[in-house]
């Protein structure tokens, strides 16, 4: 029997509440039917966060991987957006049960992240190589466009800081707040062809692969132009000492290899950073440090 771990399940029951214990409940009959339905054997599960994700062999001895997740909108997204990029950069689905909350997928080897890579340019060039093949345009009114927020859905979270604190901005600097929100609407009023984004691209979500050199896993779906993309990896493995000038490495050698305006990624880096920061407050009650990028961004715009 699988025992799973204690944090594993608080933060099923802290994100999902009651839907959350029913799922944990349930949980040893949801494998005990994907051993049957798929005739496999379940591994040691990799660390776990917020789904249960499995090695798993397959009868005919292929290896593959088991995610298992609390059916809501999220996991909705995420297996349409795995779906939509069809194994281009994207980790392939091998089978689904959307209503259970089950995806098997391909196992990704040897699958170490893109972090292990000691050269700054190396992870560059290797992330833009994965943007590139996940390329997917979407058509207004289409499919994809009614499947997935928008980088203004997501910008709108910034309007619920100021009923949080009741008028106020709390830890967050209300100069800050007001720049992020008037940006956020100029940017998005001037959007080029808008794309299926990962939505999360960074170093741990982008695997070393066989089938491709490199592939992404865990994909949120949002829809918006490339430039928005990058953000996370701009955000993520920052050295103590340096940070601007890892962050201006990594913009310069992202809008190079992908064609990118180089100042509308620093603008829409810029307001992604308060919305992470206001998302860590909402989470978390505080910022987690998070209040240092923007700033960050703010001054290489100004260079």
């Amino acid at each position: 029997m699988i025992l799973l771990p204690t944090h594993f399940t608080q933060t099923i029951t802290g994100v999902h509440k009651e839907a959350g214990r029913l799922w944990l409940d349930s949980f040893h009959e949801l494998i005990a039917d994907c051993e049957v339905r798929w005739s496999l054997k379940v591994l040691e599960p990799f660390p776990l966060s917020y789904n249960f994700v499995a090695p798993v062999v397959l009868q005919d001895g292929r290896n593959a991987v088991l995610k298992l997740g609390v059916p809501g909108l999220d996991w909705q997204r995420e297996l349409a957006a795995i779906r939509a990029f069809a194994g281009r950069g994207m980790v392939q689905l091998l089978d689904a049960d959307e209503e259970k909350g089950i995806m098997l997928l391909e196992r990704i080897m040897p699958g170490e992240t893109l972090d292990k890579l000691s050269s700054e340019d190396e992870r560059i060039q290797c992330l833009a190589d994965v943007i590139k093949r996940m390329h997917t345009p979407v058509s207004k009114g289409g499919k994809l466009a009614s499947t997935f927020p928008t980088i203004a859905d997501w910008a709108v979270g910034l309007e619920q800081i100021r009923p949080h604190f009741q008028g106020g901005t709390g830890s967050i600097p209300e100069q800050m707040v007001e720049r992020a929100m008037k940006w956020y609407k100029k940017l998005l009023s001037t959007q080029k062809e808008p794309c299926l984004l990962h939505g999360d691209l960074h170093h741990e979500n982008i695997l070393r692969a066989e089938r491709e050199p490199w592939l992404a896993i865990d994909p949120k779906g949002l829809i918006g132009e490339t430039e928005y993309e990058v953000i996370p990896f701009l955000l993520n493995h920052l050295p103590e000492d340096g940070v601007e000038e890892v962050v201006k490495q990594r913009v310069d050698g992202l809008t190079r290899a992908l064609s990118l305006q180089k100042e509308r990624v620093l603008a829409w880096a810029y307001c992604h950073s308060v919305l992470s920061a206001w998302w860590f407050i909402e989470d978390f009650g505080a910022d987690g440090g998070r209040l240092v990028m923007p700033g960050a961004f703010e001054r290489l715009i100004n260079e």
